[in-house]
């Protein structure tokens, strides 16, 4: 009989594949030279490739290798580079596969793809196995919605569990694997003897974002006059594959714009980009859509500046981005740390909501816009974890009303309706106040805040210097007036006020 394509009994992704592993075998060449960054990550993992070098020294000794690491932290900070950088120092076949991979719809596949995948390591030991996405098949047991229970679901991890006892290091085969969750793991997977090593790999600092951006512009022809120190500070918060990518939208915009070179404009340019998308010039906003937007990032710009623990503003834009009719971008004055004070968050929450202050101070509350609804969303979730999460409320006191570890089951109530109620009234109270100061500031500050306006009605886009002249002078910087000076040439002026209908008249 035929086979039916693609469905058929023969094809791919027929019946006869039920069961099979579907991981790929690679010869890796990737070295730790090739990984920025990530030292002390890599200084975990050096023992590893010593033991699939050297294994004999480690028996003689009575050491015991891990037998699993497992990588966590966000998505795009090097998890499977690194576990590709200890195949290659150690020169062994490397075995990837997706945890995704191994159920399906046909009761005791994932089982048999487990044993199958093992059966491959044990021949081609000593080697690497790596489970990307483990989480998809060695979650918590028995937390499957569907039929009520684990059921079928556990017997793939089951089987993980069995085939992770049933060898031993010294046959030369080292699981790794990668998660975004720890605590989503089965606590028997992550067990001594199982994945004995865990090792978090988080999201750069400013020294490491420099080292990444220097690996990943060698293949591209980028200025002299790049400081990459300087890009690596505009980029707080970027995983390393969103700092590969600023690199390659902006030598893509280079080559766009038939240039020789990828100078600093690009890769600011792809900053905006890879953070909210790209610019829509097509869309031209009215004028006193243009104001009214100015006066939003004004504040939020005023608000950062005058906070005591606030950030440095980076850059201010009324170009509209994806989503966004503008944004503000700012950046800690230190290096990043690894904690948040109280009164760090605040100035976040205040920064945050210095947007909508300055829509009501200058428009007044009828006419306040819908651009701070993302505003709104981010200072609730804060201010909601900050009580609920880390114990950053007198009233609710020093207890955790969400866990920040373990998962959470959905059929058991975390707290009382009275202390729902309390954390609500805690939630209100906490914005309120820290909106009442934004506004304050910016009452305060309103003759800066409206030559920050103009000087965006002017120019659109500012930056860290513009910002600061203002701040210092009091004046418009040169760039602003130069661009004033053409229009008033021309007979036009910038209108700020927001009660009229025209920006230029």
């Amino acid at each position: 009989m035929k086979a039916q394509g693609v469905g058929g009994l023969g094809g791919p992704g027929g019946i006869f594949k039920i069961g099979q592993s579907l991981s790929k075998t690679v010869k890796s060449n990737v070295l730790f030279k090739n990984v920025a960054g990530l030292n002390e990550e890599k200084v975990e993992l050096l023992e590893i490739v010593d033991y699939l070098k050297a294994p004999n020294k480690y028996k003689a000794m009575g050491a015991r290798v891990p037998r699993g690491v497992i990588l966590y932290g966000p998505p795009g900070t090097g998890k499977t580079l690194l576990a590709k950088a200890v195949s290659g120092e150690a020169d062994v076949p490397f075995i990837e596969v997706s945890g995704a991979t191994f159920d399906d719809m046909y009761v005791g596949s994932g089982a048999k793809r487990v044993r199958d995948l093992f059966a491959k390591a044990k021949k081609l030991a000593p080697c690497i196995v790596f489970i990307d996405e483990i989480d998809a098949v060695a979650g918590k047991r028995g937390n499957k919605f569907i039929g009520g229970g684990g059921g079928v679901y556990d017997q793939t991890i089951n089987q993980m569990l069995s085939e992770m006892d049933g060898f031993n290091t010294s046959d030369g085969i080292v699981v790794m694997a990668a998660t975004n969750r720890l605590d989503s793991i089965d606590d028997a997977i992550l067990r001594p003897g199982r994945f004995d090593r865990h090792i978090q790999v988080g999201l750069p600092n400013i020294k490491d974002r420099v080292e990444i951006l220097k690996v990943h512009s060698k293949n591209k022809n980028i200025s002299s006059s790049v400081d990459m120190e300087d890009i690596a500070r505009k980029t707080p918060g970027f995983s390393g594959a969103q700092l590969e990518n600023v690199l390659n939208e902006a030598t893509l915009l280079a080559v766009r714009n038939s240039k020789r070179s990828v100078v600093t404009s690009d890769i600011e340019e792809a900053i905006d980009r890879v953070m909210a998308g790209p610019s829509k010039k097509s869309h031209r906003m009215s004028d006193g859509e243009r104001r009214q937007v100015a006066y939003h990032e004004a504040g939020h710009a005023i608000a950062g500046l005058y906070s005591k623990e606030g950030e440095v503003v980076e850059k201010i834009t009324i170009i509209p981005r994806g989503q966004a009719a503008g944004y503000m971008l700012s950046a800690p004055e230190k290096q990043e740390t690894f904690i948040k004070r109280k009164d760090e968050l605040l100035s976040i929450v205040v920064t945050t909501l210095g947007g909508r202050a300055s829509e009501e101070i200058f428009y007044g509350l009828p006419r306040v816009s819908t651009g701070a609804a993302n505003d709104l969303f981010k200072v609730t979730r804060l201010v909601t974890d900050m009580i609920t999460k880390f114990g950053m409320s007198d009233k609710l006191g020093l207890y955790q009303y969400v866990p920040s570890e373990g998962t959470i089951n959905p059929y058991k109530n975390q707290y009382s309706e009275d202390v729902s109620r309390t954390i609500d009234e805690e939630v209100s109270r906490i914005i309120s106040e820290q909106y009442l100061k934004a506004k304050q500031m910016i009452i305060e500050h309103a003759q800066e805040l409206k030559l920050i306006v103009e000087c965006l009605l002017l120019l659109e886009t500012i930056d860290r210097n513009q910002i600061n002249h203002i701040h210092s002078t009091m004046t418009l910087p040169p760039e602003a007036i130069k661009m004033k000076d053409k229009l008033r040439s021309e007979g036009k002026t910038i209108d700020l006020s927001p009660d009229s209908d025209v920006l230029i008249y």
